[in-house]
């Protein structure tokens, strides 16, 4: 192993490329989540992925993580995020729109989900740390039918194995 000068060891540890038609690509009923980053490169410190919501859909009952945070880069598009308003299923305290190059960071304990229920498909370059909940995409896949709205009971089925509690049952619905 060769050594600084100061004698300390130089890691021999291997980077990871992801190509732009690499990664593992899964469908969450309407939304497709192509996963860059497992955990397995980073000790399960992290997880990258890349969401597209097609035009005029919902993202997942509202709900906050116990284990993990969250960030989400909008690069095409614009995403909602709401604030649920606790105790009122339904109704939100805040809505966000994130346009392409904004960014949303959700700390553990925050209630949240987004949407777009905008007429353009809208990507998000999402990370977990640590990596674990890129395991509930894999599940929910399994769980859902491609094409269709995930149903809400799916997702808090899925949600409740992965250290995550619903705020309301209520999905937030893109416009008719």
């Amino acid at each position: 192993m060769a050594t600084l000068p100061s004698g300390i060891p130089i890691p021999e540890v291997d980077v990871n490329y992801v190509p732009v038609e690499a990664g593992e690509v899964i469908k969450l009923g309407q939304l497709t989540c192509r996963i860059l980053e497992d955990g397995s490169n980073t000790d399960n410190r992290i997880g990258v992925a890349e969401l597209t919501l097609p035009p005029r859909t919902s993202g997942p009952p509202p709900h906050w993580h116990e284990m993990h945070d969250e960030t989400f880069y909008v690069t095409q598009g614009t995403v909602r995020f709401h604030v649920p308003f606790p105790g009122n299923p339904g109704e939100d305290k805040k809505i966000v729109d994130v346009k392409a190059g904004g960014y949303m960071v959700v700390p553990i304990r925050a209630p949240h989900t987004f949407s777009n229920p905008f007429e353009k498909e809208a990507k998000i370059f999402f990370t977990t740390t640590p990596s674990f909940y890129i395991n509930y995409f894999k599940l929910l896949s399994k769980l859902g039918e491609e094409g269709k709205p995930m149903p809400a009971e799916v997702n808090m089925t899925a949600m409740s194995l992965y250290g995550t509690t619903l705020v309301d049952k209520q999905p937030r619905k893109a416009p008719e």
